[in-house]
């Protein structure tokens, strides 16, 4: 009995993964995602850190994630390797682990939270941690304008 019970929540964490992934890309496809998103394990191809417990995850396809952490790793951003666990092989939220190796053994920290990103939200990202600069858009300065000369009255 329990163990039928086991089997069935695990099958509804995956159809929940699946089905929010499934959502979150027609909803990218409008402009933006909402909510929470799912990474196939295996299409992840690199990682920045933003800082302790924040990191831009690049999947297959160029395809960019925030990926928060439910704590700080100290040791996130001076860690030769990071690695990404899930039972399921689709990291999402509260059911996948970053695992941090700081030279003293693993750190498993939780992932709190999945979200695709789109050009814009990366950008928007990127200047929040201060990974790169605002374009700050140029004003021209005045141009002289030659006009009618004033002449005084008496």
């Amino acid at each position: 009995m329990i163990k039928q019970l086991l089997i069935g929540l695990s099958l509804c964490s995956l159809v929940a993964c699946a089905s929010t992934e499934q959502g979150a890309s027609e909803g990218s496809a409008g402009g933006g995602s909402s909510g929470s998103d799912c990474i196939s394990q295996g299409s992840i191809r690199d990682y920045t850190v933003l800082d302790n417990s924040n990191l831009l995850v690049t999947a297959g396809a160029n395809r960019k994630y925030h990926v928060e952490l439910s704590r700080s790793a100290h040791n996130l951003r001076s860690s030769n390797a990071i690695a990404f666990q899930s039972q399921s092989g689709r990291i999402c939220d509260r059911f996948s682990d970053v695992v941090v190796n700081d030279g003293f053994g693993p750190e498993r920290i939780r992932i709190s939270y999945v979200r695709r990103l789109s050009a814009q939200d990366e950008e928007d990202l990127l200047i929040r941690f201060g990974k790169i600069e605002p374009e700050i858009e140029q004003t021209r300065p005045p141009n002289d304008v030659e006009g009618a000369e004033v002449e005084e009255l008496d």
